[in-house]
This record gives C-alpha cells, structure tokens and sequence, in this order.
C-alpha cells in the first residue's frame, strides 16, 4: 500500500526571543498516514498541530526529522501538485471571485478538465456558492470564505487533502454539507489529513486518529480500537420517574454509565418505569480519550 504521509522523528524549535527561551513546538513525532486513509491529527490549542500542517505543505522547515508526501520530501515543490490544503483561516485574494480563484487553481496545479469553467461551478455549487460564483471576496463572511477555500481544494482534483480546522466558521447545515463531499471523496480513494476541534465528526470520518499534546504524538489508535479499551457504555433516557443510580438532566432526561453487563437490567428497569431510551453509546469517546490525554499531564 502506498504511504501518502510519512513522518519520521520531526522536530521544531522556535528561537529564544529577547522575551521568551526556545520554544520545542514538535518533539520528535513520527507517523505514516496511507493512501484511501482518512486521519484525524487531534490536540487543545498549542499542541503543535498546525506546526505539523506548516512543515507538511512546505510552508515552515522542520528543526530536525522529515517528512514526505508520497515518497517525496515535502521541501520539493512537486510534493505539493496534487494537494489540496484549506488553513484554519483561509487568506484569499479579496479582489478576485470565487470562480477565478478556482480557476487559478487549476492553472497552479496542471489540472485541465475538459470544460474548466463548468468544472469550476460545478465544484461552488456544491458548497452552496453559485450565486457568489462572480461576486468578489472582499466583504465575504468566513464561512463563505471557508466554503470558497475547499471548493478550490476540491476543483484541483488532490489526492491528498491536508485541512486545519475545515468546519470552523461553519453553521450546521454548511458542516453537515462539508462531512458528506468529505465522506464521498474518501469512498472514491482520496486521502484525508485533518485537524478539528468538533470531535464528533472527527469519529464520523477518521479511519485512525493521533491525540498530541505538547508537541508529543501520545496515542494513535481507531475507533475501534478506543471502544474496546471501555467496559461501560452511557445510557441516556427521559422520563418522569427517578430511577436509583441515574443523574437527572435537564428537560426530564436521566442519564447512568454501566457496565455492559449491567446494560440488560438497566433497560428493563428504565422500561418498568416507562422510561423512553433516547441513546446507548460507548462510554469512552475521542471526546473523553482527548481530555485523559490532557488532564492526565
């Protein structure tokens, strides 16, 4: 299987300024990400993600270590034709229209589909940008701008994206939008590097994900592998009778960690009560594997 991203021992350290000593952002983390794989790179603030993202697209020079994209180091430029890359924030021409950023786009990468106009709609309609097709950016909220700079990832036709933070400014619709064109393209074989703060749809798409902290890679595991490592699951009911054990929420909810053995008697006693399951879930997440990883420095 062909490796899209392999990081090997790769180190950053910011110099000491008049203020402040060296700061180590990355301290020697190593990982190799397979082409068709889909992963999540999850960390707090400061945690040397974006670090990680800058030294990958060729932006920043690592202190010590390499990292390649499909075999080639990322210092060359032709590492980066065929990668689409969104920044958290995105820094877009304000004086150009999303149609021509596209269509510039094309022309950086060599990508020549037969009608490169219709190609380029094509690709704003599916984040809900025809109608600003021709308008210029300045002025754009940051979602339109976000929405903008996938669309230009995704008009390139990569094989790989490398995206920071590609839900942020988004509202649900737009989020849900972005996790379904996401999710396509990796069932079409395409290679997904992610960082996100919202969790849960890290789950949804992420074939593995690595938990950093402190610029140390602390874990790399599936999903899978994360259910497995809990014997309790959550359960969420609402009802009006208490049930011995379980925590009131808001709006009549109750809500009870068991283990799974004790999953079959906690629902025929929420059943006697005439309660109303609302979930069941694994009671270790990405969400409480993330914080054991923080808390527990």
């Amino acid at each position: 299987m062909t490796v899209a991203i392999a990081i090997a021992d790769l180190r950053k350290t910011y110099p000491r300024t008049w203020a402040s000593p060296p700061f180590e952002a990355l301290k020697g983390i190593s990982l190799a990400v397979d082409e068709g794989e889909v992963f999540g790179f999850i960390g707090p603030n400061g945690a040397g993600k974006s670090t990680a993202i800058r030294i990958l697209t060729g932006v920043m020079f690592p202190s010590a270590g390499s990292a390649t994209l499909f075999g080639i180091d990322v210092a060359r430029p032709e590492a980066r034709r065929g990668l689409g890359y969104v920044p958290e924030n995105p820094s877009l021409p304000d004086y150009l229209t999303p149609l021509e950023i596209l269509a510039m786009g094309l022309g950086l990468h060599g990508c020549k589909p037969a009608n490169p106009r219709a190609h380029c709609l094509r690709w704003l309609e599916r984040f809900g940008l025809e109608e600003a097709a021709n308008k210029v950016v300045r002025g754009f909220s940051k979602g339109m701008a976000q929405r903008t700079a996938l669309a230009h990832a995704m008009a390139v036709q990569p094989r790989l994206l490398i995206l920071d933070e590609p839900l942020s400014g988004l509202d649900p619709i737009g989020r849900r939008d972005v996790i379904d064109i996401l999710s396509e393209y990796r069932q079409q074989g395409g290679t997904i590097f992610l960082t996100s703060h919202v969790l849960h749809d890290v789950e949804r798409l992420a074939d593995r994900f690595g938990l950093i902290h402190k610029g140390e890679l602390r874990a790399v595991k599936a999903p899978g592998e994360l259910v497995g490592e809990g014997d309790k699951v959550l359960v969420r009911s609402q009802g009006s009778t208490p049930i011995a054990g379980m925590i009131a929420e808001p709006g009549g909810r109750w809500v009870v960690e068991v283990t799974r053995t004790q999953l079959w008697a906690t629902l025929h006693e929420l059943d006697a009560a005439n309660h109303v399951l609302i979930e069941i879930r694994p009671a270790l997440s990405l969400e409480t594997a993330f914080l054991h990883v923080v808390k527990g420095d």
